[in-house]
């Protein structure tokens, strides 16, 4: 008996180390049946001049939530089942509305919470195409940490893709914004799957690219603030972006 269950052991590893198949999303469902949209809040960019239009977690939640009418902005695509964020480009290119701390447009989710960075576990993964990159020099914003808003206008960091698929980190010095410092964290291809994954825990600042080597970087004198994260496709250009998200999670 035991010189079969030997035998038998090369097989059940190669078995266990199968990874797991995702479930295939539902192309007729509206992105939150395929993504868990409750603890976020999305902002399109139409609405009112300093007053972009926002949608709730609550009706953004399952396969009947929220997606534009017209198919735009944010809507599920009809063949992936993938969640689509689109920006026609800029404010004085396009028409597109911004909020009044920012001079780009964006359909991108916000963490409905903040959270301590201090804390053992914040996370943000995604798993995404960026179909199109705007023409600005590092790219779109594909994920971020904020700083809280009773804290500070501006970010922590931002995740750029730019037209040539190079990847980089920006990172604020200061509370007060405007001496970001950008890093190169990796290269992908336009047009192809890739992932991220951004954690603030323990005071420290990750960001790692397609499961490749994890890269600290300097938060500088900020001091761990108040954040949360954003997701999705905050154009920093004058020409359109689009960007396909097969999955986003957070853990806290």
């Amino acid at each position: 008996m035991a010189l079969k269950l030997l035998a038998l052991l090369p097989l059940l590893s190669a078995v266990s180390s199968f990874p797991l198949l995702a479930p295939r999303a539902n192309p007729s469902c509206a992105p939150g049946g395929n993504i868990n949209l409750s603890p976020w809040t999305l902002q399109l960019p139409i609405g009112s001049p300093g007053s972009p239009q926002q949608i709730p977690g609550s009706q953004l939640a399952g396969c009947s939530g929220y997606q534009d009418p017209g198919h735009k902005y944010f809507y599920t695509n009809p063949s992936s089942g993938a969640l689509v964020t689109k920006v026609p480009g800029s404010p004085a290119s396009s028409g597109c509305v911004t909020t009044p701390n920012s001079q780009h447009c964006r359909t991108e989710l916000r963490e409905a919470r903040s959270w301590d960075p201090k804390a053992g576990t914040n996370k943000l993964t995604a798993t995404l195409t960026v179909v199109k990159a705007d023409n600005s020099g590092h790219g779109t914003v594909v994920g971020q940490i904020h700083i809280d808003d009773s804290v500070s206008s501006k970010p922590v960091c931002e995740l750029f893709v730019n037209s040539a698929g190079v990847v980089a980190m920006g990172v604020e010095q200061t509370r007060a914004g405007g001496n970001m410092i950008v890093t190169t964290v990796g290269s992908v291809d336009l047009g192809g799957s890739w992932s991220y994954a951004i954690s603030y825990a323990n005071g420290v600042l990750t960001v790692s690219v397609n499961g490749g080597a994890t890269k600290t970087l300097s938060t500088y004198s900020l001091d761990s603030p108040k954040s949360y994260f954003k997701a999705g496709n905050y154009n920093q250009g004058s020409s359109a972006s689009e960007v396909h998200f097969t999955s986003i999670n957070i853990s806290h």
